[in-house]
Formats: C-alpha cells, sequence, structure tokens
C-alpha cells in the first residue's frame, strides 16, 4: 500500500484556524458509516490537499498535509460528474476499478461531497473510504454524509471571512507602512519646578482611512503581524525631532514588548543620542519573558536609553513592570491624575509611588494633568513632572517640517 506523496508547501489551509468542528465531523461519520478514512481535501493548484484527516490505525494510507495530483484520483472525476458521490463497491464501477489508485490505496467504496465556498467555487471534497466494499451503503447513507459536510463547509465559510477580514487588514496595514500614512504629534512633558518642557511624548496621527484612533491601527498591525514595522516606522519618524530640539530635552517613544525583543528593534536606535530618548512600556503590554526583555534593552540601556513605565496604576500589571524592569520614569495614570485634588484615596496612591521613586532614583511623571487644581496638588505631593491639556497638547504643527521631510523621505 502506497502512502501519499508529503507536499511541505500545502501544510496550511483555512480548516486548520478551526479545526474542532471539522475533525468532530469527521470523526462521526466515519464511525456513523463503519469506514476506516474519513477526511477532508481542498483542491490547489491542481491538486488535492488532505486538510483534515482521521483514520486511526490507517494514518499509512493518508494524512494530513499530504497531497497528490488531482489526475490521479476520485475527486476530480466527482466533480465532473463522470463517478458517483458514493461507491459502494469499486470493483462493479468500471471507472473506478479501472483507476490505479483503486488498486494501490487501495479503495474498495468510497463516498465523498464536493464542498464549496460562497461564491460558488469549488473548495474540496469532504469524503470517506475503506480499503474493503461497503455494501450497506445506502441513499441514508449518503444524505447523512451532506449533513455533515455542511457542517465542515460552515466552519470552512467562517475561516474564509475571517482570511478575508485579515487580508483586508494586511493591506490597509502595508498602504499605510508604504504611503507613510501618519503623523507625529508631540506633547510637552514639563517640569513642575520652572514650568518648562524637559522633553515631549511622540503620539501616532494616522491620516489614512477609515479614520481610526492610532491604538486600532497598531492592534490592527499587531493583528497581522506588522505591529514592529508600524511602531519602528512612527520611532524613525518620531526621534528627527532630536534634531530640532534643545540638548537637554528628550522624545519619549512607544513600543510593545514583541517589538522589543524583535531582531529589528536595537538597530533602529544605531547612531541615535540614546541619553535623549525615553522608551515608554504601557502597563496594559504584556511581557512573557521579562528576562529576554531586559536582555534585549540592557545594551542600549547601557548606551544612556532610559525606560518608563506608562498607565502606572491603571492595572495590576504596572507593579511587576516597575519591579522587574527598574524604569527610570513612572507615568501615572490619568485615572489617579484626574481629581486627585478632590480624592484621598488617589493622593494616596501617588504619595506610594512617590515614596518608590524616592528609594529607586526614578522620576514620577504624572499624565492627564487637566486643572489648576490637579497641578496644585500634585506639586504639593512632590510630583516633579507632568503632562497633560492644562500644561500642553499634542501637536502635530509643534514640528511641522519634520513631518513634511518624513512623509517625503
Amino acid at each position: 500500500m502506497n502512502a501519499f506523496q508529503l507536499d511541505p508547501s500545502m501544510l496550511k489551509g483555512p480548516s486548520e484556524t478551526s479545526p474542532q468542528i471539522i475533525d468532530s465531523s469527521l470523526r462521526a461519520i466515519r464511525e456513523h458509516l463503519d469506514m476506516p478514512v474519513a477526511y477532508l481535501s481542498q483542491f490547489v493548484n491542481g491538486r488535492v490537499v488532505y486538510r483534515n484527516v482521521d483514520a486511526p490505525g490507517y494514518e499509512h494510507l493518508i494524512r494530513a498535509g499530504a497531497s497528490r495530483s488531482m489526475d490521479e484520483g476520485y475527486c476530480g472525476l466527482i466533480v465532473a460528474g463522470r463517478l458517483p458521490q458514493m461507491i459502494a463497491d469499486t470493483s462493479e464501477n468500471q471507472l473506478a476499478a479501472s483507476l490505479p489508485i483503486t488498486r494501490t490505496l487501495p479503495i474498495g467504496s468510497h463516498i465523498a461531497i464536493p464542498i464549496h465556498l460562497e461564491d460558488g467555487t469549488i473548495y474540496g471534497m469532504f469524503a470517506c473510504l475503506s480499503p474493503k466494499p461497503n455494501t450497506s451503503l445506502n441513499s441514508r447513507d449518503l444524505e447523512t454524509m451532506r449533513l455533515f459536510a455542511n457542517l465542515a463547509t460552515q466552519q470552512i465559510h467562517a475561516n474564509h471571512r475571517t482570511e478575508r477580514v485579515m487580508r483586508e487588514k494586511r493591506i490597509r496595514i502595508e498602504s499605510v507602512l508604504e504611503e507613510k500614512a501618519f503623523e507625529i504629534a508631540y506633547q510637552p512633558i514639563v517640569d513642575l519646578g520652572d514650568m518648562q518642557p524637559k522633553g515631549f511624548e511622540a503620539l501616532s496621527r494616522f491620516s489614512a482611512e477609515p479614520y481610526r484612533t492610532p491604538d486600532i491601527w497598531f492592534a490592527e498591525a499587531a493583528e497581522v503581524g506588522l505591529a514592529a514595522e508600524l511602531e519602528l516606522a512612527a520611532i524613525r519618524h518620531a526621534v528627527r525631532a532630536l534634531n530640532v530640539l534643545p540638548a537637554d530635552q528628550y522624545v519619549s517613544v512607544n513600543a510593545s514588548p514583541q517589538t522589543v525583543i524583535n531582531p529589528a528593534f536595537a538597530p533602529a536606535f544605531s547612531g541615535l543620542p540614546l541619553s535623549r530618548i525615553v522608551l515608554e512600556i504601557t502597563e496594559h503590554a504584556i511581557i512573557e519573558d521579562y528576562d529576554l526583555f531586559t536582555k534585549c534593552l540592557a545594551p542600549l540601556r547601557k548606551r544612556g536609553l532610559r525606560i518608563a513605565v506608562d498607565d502606572a496604576g491603571a492595572g495590576h500589571s504596572s507593579l511587576r513592570h516597575i519591579i522587574q524592569l527598574s524604569p527610570d520614569f513612572v507615568k501615572v495614570d490619568i485615572s489617579l491624575t484626574r481629581n486627585v485634588d478632590a480624592d484621598l484615596a488617589r493622593r494616596a496612591l501617588i504619595s506610594a509611588l512617590l515614596h518608590y521613586t524616592r528609594e529607586t532614583s526614578a522620576q514620577i511623571v504624572a499624565e492627564g494633568i487637566e486643572t489648576e487644581a490637579e497641578l496644585r496638588t500634585l506639586k504639593l505631593l512632590g510630583v516633579r513632572r507632568g503632562q497633560g491639556y492644562f500644561l500642553g497638547r499634542p501637536s502635530i504643527n509643534a514640528f511641522t517640517s519634520l513631518n513634511e521631510e518624513a512623509r517625503e523621505a
């Protein structure tokens, strides 16, 4: 008996994204028909690719990921109407009996339902086979087969819709990268003593359609595996401000943990004055491996890069980030800053963070300052730096020439 030839380039298919329903359907129909092999195939460039297979004890006959030419098997002939969907005994069908695969596999009985996509094109086959004839097969079995094939079809349709959406998302992100369809707005980070800017946080603003907030654009880029490309493009754009800012001011940029451990991350900072760059890591970002993360950052920190834990106080992860990363800045989330003048609990939490930073030589930056009362209270608590609409809104026009240069580059 011959095993199917493995075609490595066709190992993955839409059904692999949610195989449970399809696998369960194959197992159920195989057991119902008392046939040892059930499979879902896909037609790809003139070949039959076996995407899902349920064949316990018969793995030598067929396995997921294997493929063969459509000219060799039954599938093309069934689609063309030259073979029936159900053959209880292949020796009694002249065409089936004449095919080499009938003898070499072998196939004694076969039942298959063509699977169509929503646009009507043929996807493949939902099928069962046995090396021996199965004379008990009847019209009710064929109808039952269609019911299970319909379950598989619904899942395939869902998978294809998901894939279509993902393709559209990827095209959008690739277009943004190609056209540089974003600008950088800079928001001042102010010394609350002399009320002068000490740095600027770089915030991406997208001009591409559909109009969405930056977090949605970056989340979409992460979904399609382009997070590092988009984040690094924004960082390269943002640090251009160092060319026009006074030497004692810095630019603060954002990057996700996955981008930090990406091989392209460190080279993006080559030749830059790292002592004038702060890297912000959001509280909401999950760091799966702190050792790897800190190892990737260590050479850059040694050269002067400073780290900020963003959104501190917004959730439980911020404390772990602070302890594990030993940041240079702890940015207090707006949820603690807002109404701090009227809320004892908020003042107590900020005071606790201030105590920690005094012990570790880090600095607190209060985000989201929107009123004079909030500013006054934070200064009384001992917060030395702040950011928010009351101190200065994000502005694309702050360095308009840089945005224009970036688009032309």
